[in-house]
C-alpha cells in the first residue's frame, strides 16, 4: 500500500512512511492499547510519562496515522460533540461548563507538548471563524452566542461578528456576520501523528504495525501472529471499530471528504484572507470545514458521503467524485477568487466514528480491564489528547479532575440494525441538505433540520 496517496496530509510529511516491523509471537505488556492514532498515542504518551515503568505496546492495522488522525482536516479545537445546552441537560450547568474548560484548556496542552517535544507540525493557534452567509445562518450564529453566555462562557471564548469584522477575517462572498473563537490551532495532522509516534517511542513504548487485531478480550489483544497479554487493554480504533467482533453497532463509521489546491499566490490570499491563519466554516446544516495550510493551499471539507449498509469501511469508500466535486463548487461560491479554472491537487476522504447519541466517550471498565475512547463525530484531533489524558489517570487508579468529567465512562446505546441504521443516517443526511438548499432560496431557518437535530440531542 502506497501510505502516501491516503491524503495531501500524508503525501507531504518529511519521512518516508515505512512501516514498523509487527508482531512476532505473543507477548506480555502492562497496557495494551490497539490503534495508532491520536487517541492511542496521546494515551501512550500520557501513562509512560506518568510511569516509566509500565510495559507498553500500541498495536496498528497498518501504520501510525493512517485513519483519521492523517486525514483529518487540521483542525485542535475545543469543540466536543455534546452541545452545551444538552450536556448542561443531562449532567448539569456546572458539569457542562468544565467539560468545555477542559476542552479550551486541551488545546494549550496539545500546543505545550508540541513545542516541548520538537514536533514540527505549522502549529498556529488562530482560531476559528464561522461565518453566517444567510439571515438563517446569522439567527443561528445569534443563537451559539447567546447559549454559550447562558452557560457561563464570554466574549473571550465566544464573539459574535458584524459582517465587516467577519470578512475582514475571512473575505468570503455574501458574510453577513459570524462568530470567532480563539480555542482552535490550525495544524498539519500527519505531522502530528507522526512526531507524537516518535515521542511515545522515546519514552520506551513499542508500536507494533502491519498487524491487525481480530478479537479483544479481558486480559488480551488477539491478532494473527500472536496475543499480547495484558491487565488493561485499550480500545482506541474510532471510525475503525465496527470491524471488532461485538463492536458493529457500537458506532456508525461516517465518511467525511476533502480536496486542497495548489499553493495559492500572495494576490489570491489577500482576497480570500485567512491572515492568522484561522479555520473557517460556516453556519449551514452539513457541516464544513476549511484552513489556510502553512505552504499557502487551501484544504477544505465536509460531511455527505453516503453511510455504507453493515457499517463497511473499505479503501474505495474514500473517493467519492460526486462529494469532491460538491466540494470544490462550494469553495468557488465562498471564494470565488478559486473559480474553475484553480486546481484542486489533491482529494482525500475516511470515516469517523459516530455514537447512537452523538456523544464521544472516555472509560474503563475496572472489572474486565476493558478500556475505550472515541465517537468523536470528526471534533478528534483535541478531543482524542482529553481521551488519552483521562485514560492514563483511569488506568493508574488516579482520581482527578478529568476522570470526574461528564463524558467519563458515559455508555452510549447501540445503533439499530440494519436496515434501520443505513436507513436512518442517510435520511439524516438528506434532511440536512435540502434544508441547506431550502435556507439558501428563502432566507427562513428549516423546521426539519431544527426537528431533527433535536432528535439527535443536540
Amino acid at each position: 500500500m502506497r501510505y502516501q496517496e491516503l491524503s495531501y496530509w500524508l503525501s507531504s510529511v518529511d519521512e518516508p512512511l515505512t512501516p514498523r516491523p509487527g508482531l512476532a509471537g505473543d507477548t506480555d505488556a502492562d497496557v495494551v492499547i490497539v490503534g495508532a492514532g491520536y487517541t492511542g498515542l496521546w494515551t501512550a504518551y500520557y501513562l509512560a510519562e506518568a510511569d516509566p515503568a509500565l510495559r507498553i505496546v500500541v498495536l496498528e492495522k497498518e501504520i501510525a496515522g493512517y485513519g483519521a488522525s492523517g486525514r483529518n482536516g487540521g483542525w485542535c479545537s475545543a469543540l466536543f460533540p455534546t452541545s452545551l445546552p444538552a450536556l448542561a441537560r443531562r449532567h448539569g450547568r456546572d458539569r457542562a461548563l468544565a467539560m468545555q474548560r477542559a476542552m479550551q484548556e486541551t488545546v494549550r496542552e496539545v500546543g505545550r507538548v508540541v513545542a516541548a517535544e520538537g514536533i514540527d507540525c505549522d502549529w498556529r493557534a488562530g482560531g476559528t471563524v464561522v461565518l453566517a452567509r444567510t439571515d438563517a445562518q446569522l439567527s443561528r450564529a445569534r443563537a451559539a452566542v447567546a447559549e454559550a453566555r447562558e452557560h457561563g462562557l464570554a466574549d473571550e471564548d465566544l464573539v459574535l461578528l458584524d459582517a465587516a469584522e467577519a470578512a475582514d477575517r475571512c473575505h468570503a462572498e455574501g458574510v453577513r456576520g459570524g462568530t470567532y473563537t480563539p480555542h482552535c490551532a490550525a495544524v498539519h495532522p500527519a505531522k502530528l501523528v507522526r512526531g507524537l509516534a516518535r515521542a511515545v517511542e522515546r519514552r520506551g513504548v513499542r508500536i507494533v504495525e502491519r498487524t491487525p487485531v481480530t478479537a479483544l478480550r479481558p486480559g488480551a489483544a488477539v491478532t494473527p501472529a500472536g496475543v499480547v497479554r495484558a491487565p488493561v487493554v485499550v480500545r482506541a480504533t474510532e471510525g475503525f471499530t465496527p470491524a471488532l467482533p461485538g463492536q458493529r453497532r457500537a458506532v456508525a463509521p461516517v465518511y467525511s471528504l476533502m480536496v486542497a489546491t495548489e499553493p495559492l499566490p500572495a494576490s489570491t490570499w489577500a482576497q480570500i484572507g485567512l491572515g492568522e491563519r484561522e479555520t473557517f466554516s460556516d453556519y449551514r446544516h452539513v457541516i464544513i470545514y476549511g484552513q489556510r495550510t502553512a505552504d499557502g493551499r487551501l484544504a477544505f471539507g465536509g460531511r455527505g458521503a453516503p453511510y455504507h449498509f453493515g457499517s463497511r469501511v473499505r479503501p474505495g469508500y474514500d473517493r467519492e467524485p460526486r462529494v469532491f466535486a460538491a466540494l470544490r463548487r462550494v469553495l468557488g461560491e465562498i471564494f470565488p477568487v478559486l473559480g474553475p479554472e484553480v486546481p484542486v491537487s489533491h482529494t482525500w476522504g475516511g470515516p469517523l466514528g459516530v455514537a447512537r447519541d452523538w456523544a464521544a466517550s472516555v472509560g474503563l471498565d475496572r472489572s474486565t480491564g476493558l478500556a475505550w475512547a472515541g465517537g468523536y463525530v470528526g471534533d478528534g484531533v483535541g478531543t482524542s489528547n482529553l481521551a488519552g489524558r483521562t485514560l492514563a489517570d483511569l488506568i493508574r487508579g488516579a482520581d482527578s479532575e478529568l476522570t470526574a468529567l461528564p463524558w467519563v465512562n458515559h455508555r452510549s446505546p447501540r445503533w439499530e440494525p440494519e436496515p434501520l441504521r443505513w436507513l436512518a443516517v442517510n435520511a439524516g443526511l438528506k434532511v440536512m441538505f435540502s434544508a441547506d438548499e431550502a435556507e439558501a432560496r428563502t432566507g427562513r431557518p428549516s423546521r426539519r433540520a431544527a426537528a431533527f437535530s433535536r432528535l439527535l440531542g443536540h
